[in-house]
């Protein structure tokens, strides 16, 4: 069998182009994620800010001012300094769950991303179980606060550690029931399927209107599962030095003070999703006859559009949660878990059983 010179140097570029082509496709297939990962970046980083610039508005007091213009660069500044700072190891806990702990924390709530619809076109992954998936992975951030307490090696950060998954299982279940009725009403668990539910009647159409006490429920658990005041227990200062992260230092410290950012954002966005009409502009077509068709732009106006109204209606609740911090004073352990188990629990218990009701007399 003879096989000519031309035939090999064709093999071997066809075998070229189908390497570049897988190439290629990896690389297209990252693209979405660094951008995500990008953009939630600047999301904590102007969070932060926010938060900086509203608490110093409620106590009357200057803010940041220095770093960059308005002190917008504060956060990154602080976040610098942490990445350079000494990285400490306590010398007679267990080193592994010490470092391990701020990676799952950090890891658990960015997975949770991937099933958030910014716009109709812009979500990582659209799965028929979006909002399951992301009880199901937020309840590993837990495990991670439990080891880093439990390897510090210290009573204070060991007792912040069983604080926080406490909270976490009181908080999760009511949490779990109203996104239960959510799916109910919406005969759906995909994020997009949600929204487009709440697009038929415009502004009157949000689950807002529709599960006012599913709402309230939602906020209080949210606020509780982020461990924002008056929640803020697992790291109370005045009791526990700083919690769970007590004994750490420098980029680890950092990756918790993120994390809890990072579900802040997260549970604004979900409550935007689940309860405000996610990207949809939401004025009634009553008033506006559909808004000279805004609804219906594709492409990447429509895109924009989309993103910007989704963070909008993110950053109108993170205001809510920032302005709670500094209204509301800290419960008691005893009084938290009073409130989830005894009032949390049967209200979003009943809850659900109204909507199904209601969803099984309206066949």
């Amino acid at each position: 069998m003879i096989i000519y010179t031309t035939e090999v140097e064709d093999i071997n570029s066809f075998y070229t182009l189908e390497s570049l082509k897988e190439v290629y496709g990896i690389i297209w297939m990252l693209v979405p994620i660094f951008t995500l990962v990008l953009g939630i970046t600047i999301g904590v980083l102007v969070i932060v800010w926010l938060e900086r610039e509203i608490s110093a508005g409620i106590q009357q007091r200057i803010g940041p001012e220095y770093a960059g213009p308005l002190g917008i660069l504060q956060a990154l500044a602080d976040g610098t300094k942490l990445l350079f700072k000494e990285n400490i190891l306590p010398s007679r806990g267990n080193t592994r769950l010490f470092s391990i702990g701020p990676a799952i924390a950090v890891i658990s709530i960015l997975l949770s991303f991937s099933v958030i619809p910014f716009s109709s076109r812009l979500i990582l992954a659209d799965l028929n179980i979006g909002i399951f998936l992301w009880i199901a992975i937020s309840s590993i951030a837990p495990v991670g606060l439990l080891m880093s307490g439990y390897g510090s090696n210290n009573k204070y950060s060991f007792l912040g550690g069983l604080r926080a998954a406490a909270q976490s299982i009181s908080y999760e279940i009511p949490l779990t029931l109203c996104v239960l009725s959510i799916s109910l009403l919406s005969n759906s668990s995909s994020t997009v399927d949600i929204v487009e539910a709440q697009s038929k009647y415009g502004f009157w159409g949000w689950n807002l209107w529709r599960q006012p006490i599913g709402f309230i429920v939602f906020l209080i658990s949210s606020l509780a599962e982020c461990e924002r005041l008056p929640f803020d227990l697992p790291e109370a200062e005045e009791e526990l030095v700083a919690g769970y992260q007590t004994e750490y230092s420098g980029i680890k410290f950092g990756l918790f003070y993120v994390a809890s950012y990072l579900n802040l954002l997260l549970s604004s966005l979900f409550v935007t999703v689940l309860y405000l009409g996610g990207w949809n502009i939401s004025i009634p077509y009553v008033f506006v006859p559909e808004l000279f068709e805004i609804n219906k732009i594709n492409g990447i106006i429509g895109t924009t559009i989309g993103i910007f109204i989704t963070l909008a209606k993110t950053y109108l609740f993170l205001f809510i949660s920032i302005a709670t911090r500094w209204t509301l004073p800290r419960l008691r352990m005893d009084q938290l878990l009073n409130l989830g188990w005894k009032f949390l629990l049967p209200i979003s218990l009943g809850n659900l059983l109204l909507t199904t009701s209601f969803q099984l007399l309206s066949l």
